[in-house]
């Protein structure tokens, strides 16, 4: 990546942690930080051990880390069982009582499961699957609405050494028939189907469709949800009450090699077919324990409440396993932020007296195109921690979650990680960090975080570049499932025993991480390269704007010209003044060569399940040409039909 790619948005707002919130914190001071991470980096066995021997291993290692670029194993000949370590060793330690799942339906119905209750549960579950020959090693597909036995059958599978792929219960039969296939999963836990927006998701009905294709498949457990009518295989299909009442013993925790696979979890890849990213126990557990408790701060008498899907990386990681490890209280919500109403996230967090609540940057970004009212009727106090996930977040979202959401009390941890990194690597700590509008800011323990050019060298202050990672860490993916070759190429051909992260990124004057975007969302006007997630934090500092996303368009002139997808705030008009006060706006804000060629008003952008925006396809539309590759992580398949009827601003 050439030097000339500068960053030119500045961000001078500084907070800092509040003397009340340091005084309890784990970490503390700055010192206490750079002294762990130094050790981290520098002395990672003694690091690595003192945080590993916390949790419960039936076999201790012979060594920290075995390092055969690009492979690693972590805790060499360790033995332990991942779902001992999140439910069994907290009933062992007297904590059996304490509530370990808090759960909402969308339609309203609660319950509440103590960690005693998801021993039983999770060891009852455990014992069907084994009743079914699902053994060690064998792969089982996880498709389920967001409800406790999605986070039960993740265990449960963990228990017993098999190797979960949970799926999104949004994704289509298509997605499902694709991970089947590429998996080898022999077994299916699904629902007869899950509640979205007053709807019901036939679960069942499209797992149906993807066996039609998988022969293979030679069990499907059904847990009843919605009690609608569905097809059942005979010989196959079996409801989930029916074999948990036959179980008379529960499956014990036997330990498992630090190495063997936990889970595949499928990512899109650029060629379009799904990667399958490949976890293992040991490491894994290790990153996620350690991360969840240091940069969450969790505190005994936390409720924690992670808006996640468990379909994702970051509900395996912050739901389930990091959060459960620690023994904490944690929050599960079936349905929709807008369901039944737009106030609904805070109407549970008033309810639930939640004090920590992780969410990510797009539905920060609607909850203030909604609107301001939907908040004020609900009582936040509870809240005494933040977090941000997903995507970098525009500061002025990052300043309405700090004024609105956190009263201006509570500190925000912006992280940034991927499916593939496992846990979070770059993070403030709570207790620590002072915080600026936009940014990561600094690596987690174990991060050997940097940025360098296209030679491999080390980039100044605000110089952009790409974002890569130095040392191997615990919960690194081990391998792409079944694909060797393609993980070499994908993450560590461009630069020798270097994890490529894929992200653009530049630090400031104070060392601080900025994620720029995707490195293939840089654009190149006129010979300047600029990194789009500028551009769109400057369009959404505007009043009128809720949510931006800038593509690049083929321009004979400069090479690429800026065009600007615009959602606005309720109440505002989208006229062609408006567009013309914008691209006046972005080139006062960052300067007139990122000024947008087009705006394009539109109601909603084209989003992943996830929240993540699909790029790929606004750049198809601006190129005029038809959509390729995979819709079907789409969430409003209606929003790209409004968006291709969309002209662009006539100024």
């Amino acid at each position: 990546m050439s030097s000339d790619f500068k960053s030119i948005l500045t961000e001078n707002r500084l907070f800092e942690p509040s003397a009340e919130f340091k005084s309890k914190a784990r970490i503390s001071s700055m010192e206490d930080y750079q002294r762990l991470h130094a050790e981290s980096l520098n002395d990672p066995d003694t690091f690595w051990t003192r945080e590993a021997s916390e949790l419960t291993w039936q076999q201790p290692w012979t060594k920290v880390l075995d390092w055969q670029p690009p492979f690693a194993k972590w805790f060499v000949d360790a033995k332990l069982n991942v779902s001992e370590n999140c439910v069994d060793r907290h009933v062992a330690a007297g904590k059996g009582d304490k509530p370990a799942i808090l759960w909402e339906g969308e339609p309203g119905d609660t319950r509440t499961i103590s960690y005693a209750e998801l021993q039983t549960e999770v060891a009852t579950f455990a014992a069907v699957l084994l009743n079914h020959g699902i053994k060690a090693g064998d792969r089982v597909i996880i498709y389920m609405p967001m409800v406790p036995e999605a986070a039960i059958a993740m265990l449960a599978t963990a228990r017993i050494g098999a190797v979960h792929s949970v799926i999104f219960g949004g994704f289509s039969s298509e997605s499902i028939k694709d991970r089947l296939l590429d998996s080898g999963a022999t077994a299916v836990i699904t629902a007869d189907g899950g509640y979205r927006r007053g709807k019901v998701v036939p679960l069942k009905d499209n797992v149906d469709t993807a066996l039609k294709n998988a022969p293979h498949v030679t069990t499907v457990i059904v847990l009843k949800r919605t009690g609608q009518n569905i097809a059942m295989q005979e010989g196959r299909d079996a409801w989930w009450h029916d074999e948990t009442a036959k179980v008379t013993e529960g499956a014990p925790a036997n330990g498992f090699d630090s190495e063997h696979p936990l889970f595949i979890l499928y990512t899109s890849g650029s060629t379009g077919k799904p990667k399958g990213i490949l976890h293992t126990s040991g490491g894994y557990l290790t990153g996620t324990y350690v991360s969840s408790k240091y940069i969450f701060d969790l505190r005994e008498d936390d409720v924690y409440w992670c808006t996640a899907d468990v379909g994702w990386i970051t509900g395996h990681s912050y739901i389930v396993f990091g959060p459960l490890s620690n023994g904490a209280t944690i929050l599960m919500y079936e349905g929709a932020p807008d369901t039944p109403h737009q106030g609904r996230f805070w109407e549970i967090v008033e309810k639930y007296k939640v004090s920590i609540l992780y969410t990510a940057p797009t539905a920060i970004r609607a909850f203030i195109k909604w609107g301001d009212d939907h908040v004020d009727k609900f009582d936040l106090s509870s809240l005494r921690l933040l977090g941000s996930v997903g995507e970098p977040i525009n500061p002025e979202a990052w300043m309405w979650y700090h004024h609105k959401i956190g009263g201006g009390r509570c500190p925000i941890v912006d992280t940034w990680w991927q499916t593939e990194t496992g846990s979070i690597l770059i993070t403030p700590l709570p207790g620590v960090t002072p915080t600026k509008p936009g940014t990561a800011t600094l690596p987690f323990f174990g991060v050997d975080a940097a940025i360098l050019d296209e030679d491999g060298k080390e980039v100044g202050p605000n110089e952009g570049g790409k974002l890569v990672i130095r040392k191997p860490w615990p919960s690194m993916l081990r391998t792409l499932y079944g694909d060797n070759d393609r993980y070499k190429e994908v993450y560590w051909s461009t630069y020798e025993n270097i994890y490529l992260a894929g992200d653009s990124a530049r630090r400031d004057d104070d060392g601080y991480f900025w994620i720029m975007g995707r490195i293939d969302d840089v654009l190149n006007v006129s010979g300047h390269r600029l990194g789009t997630a500028e551009v769109e934090s400057a369009l959404v500092s505007h009043e009128s704007v809720a949510e931006a996303a800038v593509v690049g368009r083929p321009d004979e002139l400069k090479g690429q010209a800026v065009v600007a997808f615009v959602t606005v705030k309720g109440g505002v008009d989208p006229t062609p003044e408006l567009a013309a006060a914008l691209k006046k706006h972005v080139a006062n804000v960052i300067g007139a060569i990122a000024r947008p060629d087009d705006i394009r008003f539109a109601a909603g952008l084209p989003k992943t399940r996830s929240g993540k925006i699909m790029r790929r396809l606004l750049k198809e539309i601006c190129a005029g040409g038809v959509i390729k590759g995979d819709t079907t992580t789409l969430e409003d398949l209606n929003v790209i039909a409004s968006l291709q009827a969309s002209g662009k601003d006539e100024d």
